[in-house]
């Protein structure tokens, strides 16, 4: 979007920091677009299509990826942003981004890292987003990572809020030389890139929990929101087969969510005087659900939490997903040489332990499932081919 269209309180590339390396920009393309489009050819965002949500990637081709999920964050993103005349670009960038440092197995891969990371300066999905985007793509001549925008790589640090101090050592040492402010809030572009997380994560949960029948669409229905998105549908279309009927309520949830984020932070930014810096200076995020919706939100979680994340189907996948990252990890730290001949390389030029096992912490969060449950095969199996 052009900069004189936007809001006051949006962030403008005319403005910017720029970049860690400067570098020519683009004649066509503005500062967060060419953020974005590094973000969307990096290896890194292409290996997201096989790491999964809360699936194992073999147990179904329906299920969301750490890809199908980011499209739709960005998606909910550029739509909010333009609604307040925000830069979507930046949005979109940052909504792209926000998944990068994950490791396979979704949540339950990076619990077990950070458990094989503790006592090695821990590990933090945001802050490995961080390390890929400044160190580990290696593709460019001039630099390390994608040399993306300060602002940009703030929204990544900060698209959850502030980060507390002291920071973790993850954290810290992925941020050493950007002169980032964590303390601050976030931009406002970044704050709508976390709250369109959350609104994907919970709608797209519901959708794979219910398709994977670990509870009905009656149980869904006994909660706040869905349960008058149903209301609607079955006054609207009576009989309604239930495919459709469930597609129809479930979309409806997603609509509310993105509009009561739109009708609070409309009022929000209403009260905001003063530009971008004004955001950043607020008492509390200025992009927000109300407070009916936050709570409403929270008793989705609950339910997903008990009925989803903690299934016994659920529960045996992430026992053998905790088992093949730990015993990855112990391997490869006590013979780097069983990783290949680059990550060994780097490994054996490390001067500290904690600097080894963060180079293995890299290599495994870089996996996708299948690769690492091939990796983990191929070590452990004797009949195995390496």
């Amino acid at each position: 979007m052009d900069d004189s269209r936007l809001a006051p309180f949006a962030t403008r590339s005319s403005e910017s920091r720029g970049r860690v390396f400067p570098e020519p920009e683009s004649a066509h393309r503005s500062l967060y677009q060419r953020d974005r489009d590094r973000i969307i050819h990096s290896s890194a965002f292409r290996r997201l299509k096989h790491k999964t949500q809360v699936f194992v990637e073999h147990e179904g081709d329906y299920y969301r990826t750490r890809l199908t999920h980011s499209i739709e964050v960005a998606q909910i993103a550029r739509t909010i942003a333009r609604t307040f005349r925000l830069n979507e670009d930046l949005a979109e960038a940052v909504a792209l981004a926000h998944d990068l440092g994950h490791t396979p197995f979704g949540h339950t891969g990076e619990d077990a890292l950070a458990d094989c990371m503790a006592a090695f300066g821990g590990f933090d999905h945001n802050a490995q987003a961080l390390r890929i985007v400044t160190r580990l793509e290696r593709h460019y001549a001039e630099f390390d990572g994608l040399n993306l925008s300060f602002e940009t790589l703030e929204g990544i640090a900060k698209h959850n809020g502030p980060v507390e101090q002291p920071a973790a050592p993850a954290f810290s040492a992925a941020l050493a030389g950007l002169h980032l402010d964590l303390g601050s809030q976030a931009s406002a572009e970044a704050q709508v890139a976390a709250l369109a997380d959350d609104i994907a994560y919970a709608n797209h949960d519901l959708h794979d929990g219910l398709r994977a029948g670990l509870f009905t669409l009656e149980d869904a229905e006994g909660l706040p929101v869905v349960g008058d998105c149903f209301v609607e549908v079955d006054a609207l279309y009576p009989g309604l087969e239930a495919g459709r009927r469930g597609h129809e309520g479930l979309r409806r949830v997603f609509g509310m969510m993105v509009d009561d984020v739109i009708a609070e932070s409309g009022h929000r930014l209403e009260a905001l005087t003063g530009g971008p810096e004004a955001v950043r200076a607020a008492d509390g995020p200025v992009i927000a659900f109300s407070g009916r919706m936050a709570s409403d939100l929270a008793a989705i979680k609950r339910f997903l939490f008990k009925r989803m994340y903690r299934h016994w189907r659920v529960k045996r996948m992430r026992i053998k997903a905790t088992r093949v990252v730990r015993e990855l990890f112990d391997m490869f730290v006590t013979d780097p040489g069983l990783m290949p001949d680059e990550w060994s390389a780097e490994c054996h030029s490390c001067g500290t332990e904690d600097d080894r096992a963060r180079v293995v912490a890299d290599y495994i969060a870089g996996m996708t499932d299948r690769f690492a449950l091939e990796e983990h095969r191929v070590l452990t199996d004797p009949a195995a081919r390496a």
